[in-house]
Parts: structure tokens; C-alpha cells; sequence
């Protein structure tokens, strides 16, 4: 069983480029309509790549390949990073199969597939339901930036009693300071201006603060765990200050340039600096629940999932001024 869609490529000349592909439908595959994708700073990084972009995909399942048992045709479900995992090195059953072993086993077409298309062909292991009533074009953003801010939340001993710092109110950051106070934590915003205070607290914040590098915080207590959200180009002594004795900073964005790291101030604290880059299926299962049980949204701007509105949301956000996270629609 065959299936031809349409996809949107990035090309070395970094424009968006229109193309056509057709995959056949394998063993506990789906064939997904794309309706919505979201947009991601990583889809820069990879505009003259020549491959499909994106990786924050909702659509509607309409066609399924044998042993597919999970999901019918007509239900909407959402894709992320992960095309496929093997369920049986030792990541999967020690449930980080966000890192499996096997994942480059998944053939050798992956470069067509993404969520900036009219549609893939997906593991079905990998998708995600989607809860009736939570609208498509919310859960595509939670396949990536909702679901990298989750996986601290809720797998690195986060507790609602904690402070939670937030460093960066952009994509990220705005859903980490909804997910957290959701949770019940005391979060604590940092960023380098005032512009954004109001839309802070009205995401649940619970402090504000102006901080650049560099400056010291007489009023501020020091946090439990603290999210990188913003720029990649962190002044990691800068931080020290701000953390508490045994905390944790996550840096959540994507920098290929190495950052000085002060390894006598962390271990003086006990401070620890943890990577973590996507999640895993459960993870991002439950938090498409725990939005749809809480009424958490993304704040969005949405553009046409066609060329010309692709290239528009990705200058948008290029120019910085995306309010939080662009949607693209299939019109």
C-alpha cells in the first residue's frame, strides 16, 4: 500500500521548496493528513539541509498498515522528533526510548518525512492521541517545545513545592511558566527586560525579575531547578548566584558553540548542569493529557501550511517577533 503527499523542503539556498514523495505503508505504520504543524527554532538550523522540516505534527490518521492496533482512521493524533523505536535495547525498557539504540534502523527516506507536509507516514507506536475537545492546533506546539519543558517537569524530581526558575519568555519559556504553576510550583521568571512582565504573571508566574549577566539579584531567593529558555549563549557564572544549594539548570536550547562551564563554583554548591533534548512517548503522552485535563494553550500565531506561509512564520520568528509559538494551518 502506497501513498503520495506533498512536502515542504528546506534547500541550500535557504528557501522553502515544494516536492512530492511517496512512501509505502509497512509493518505498524499509519499514513497521517497533516492539518497542523508548529515551528520550531531548530527548523532554522536545518532550513538548507535539502530534508522535510518540521516536528510538532497533528493530522488525522487515514490510512493503517498491519498490526496497527492503537489508533483507527479518523482519529487526530500528534508526531514529534521521534519517527521510531525499537522497544527492546535497553533505553526503551529503561523508558528513555527518546534515546533509543536502534532509531537509525528505520530505513533511509527519514530526510522525507516531517511535519511541514501534507502528510507522513509514521510508526504508529509513535504517535500520540490527541483528547477529544483539545483544539489540533494547540497540541501541535506540545510535540516539541511543550514536551521539552515537560520532561524536566516531570521526570527530574521537580516537586509543586519547589522553585522553579524560568531564564527566556519566547516559545518555551511561556509554556514552561503555564506547565509549572499548573503544577502548583512557585516559578520564577527571569529576563532582560521589563516588556514582558504582565504576560508573564498572566501565565501563572509568581516573580519577576530583569536580569542580564553580569548583575547581581539582591531580591531574589535562589531556585530549585532553573530552565534555560532564551538565547543559547549562556554566561553559566552568571547563574550560580541565582541557584540553591543541590539545584539543577537545564539548557534547553540548541547552541553548536561550546559554553564555558565554571566546574569549581557547581561543585562548591553542588550544582548539576542536565541536558535533556526531547522526550520520550510516555512523557509526551502524559502531557498532552495534563494540558487537555488543565486547559493549558499555547499562546499562537498561525500561518497557511503552504510555501508562502511557511516562509512568512519562519521570518516572523527570525525577526523575533513570533507571540510565543507559530501554528501553520492546512487551508
Amino acid at each position: 500500500m502506497s501513498v503520495t503527499f506533498d512536502v515542504f523542503r528546506g534547500s541550500q539556498e535557504g528557501k522553502i521548496v515544494e516536492d512530492t514523495t511517496t512512501r509505502t505503508l509497512g509493518f505498524n505504520e499509519v499514513y497521517i493528513e497533516t492539518t497542523h504543524s508548529g515551528l520550531c527554532g531548530t527548523d532554522e538550523h536545518f532550513l538548507k539541509s535539502g530534508q522535510v522540516l518540521g516536528h510538532e505534527g497533528v493530522g488525522i490518521v487515514r490510512q493503517i498498515g498491519q498490526n496497527v492496533n492503537n489508533v483507527k482512521v479518523g482519529d487526530y493524533v500528534g508526531f514529534g522528533f521521534t519517527h521510531y523505536v525499537c522497544g527492546t535495547c535497553e533505553k526503551c525498557l529503561n523508558g528513555w526510548d527518546q534515546y533509543c539504540d536502534n532509531k537509525k534502523e528505520y530505513g533511509s527516506h527519514d530526510h522525507d518525512l516531517g511535519s511541514f507536509s501534507r502528510g507522513v507516514v509514521w510508526d504508529a507506536g509513535c504517535v500520540v492521541p490527541i483528547p477529544q475537545g483539545y483544539d489540533p492546533a494547540d497540541a501541535a506546539p506540545l510535540m516539541c517545545a511543550g514536551a521539552t519543558v515537560w520532561t524536566i517537569l516531570s521526570e527530574y524530581g521537580v516537586r509543586s513545592t519547589d522553585r522553579i526558575g524560568i531564564m527566556g519568555i519566547g516559545g518555551l519559556g511561556h509554556l514552561a511558566i503555564k506547565l509549572a504553576a499548573a503544577m502548583g510550583c512557585h516559578v520564577v521568571v527571569f529576563s532582560s527586560s521589563e516588556a514582558k512582565r504582565e504576560e508573564a504573571f498572566s501565565f501563572g508566574a509568581s516573580e519577576y525579575h530583569v536580569f542580564k549577566a553580569g548583575e547581581k539579584l539582591e531580591d531574589c531567593k535562589p531556585v530549585k531547578h532553573l530552565l534555560l529558555c532564551g538565547s543559547a549563549n549562556v554566561d553559566y557564572p552568571s547563574l550560580i548566584p541565582l541557584m540553591d544549594a543541590m539545584g539543577s539548570i537545564y539548557p534547553l536550547t540548541v547552541d553548536f558553540a561550546p559554553s564555558p562551564v565554571p566546574m569549581l563554583a557547581l561543585n562548591m554548591r553542588g550544582i548539576r548542569v542536565q541536558g535533556s533534548l526531547v522526550a520520550s512517548r510516555q512523557s509526551l503522552r502524559s502531557l498532552v493529557q495534563f494540558a487537555a485535563d488543565k486547559k493549558i494553550v499555547p499562546t499562537t500565531m498561525k500561518f497557511p501550511l503552504n510555501k508562502e506561509g511557511i516562509e512568512e512564520a519562519m521570518e516572523t520568528l527570525r525577526q523575533g517577533r513570533m507571540r510565543y509559538r507559530g501554528v501553520l494551518v492546512r487551508q
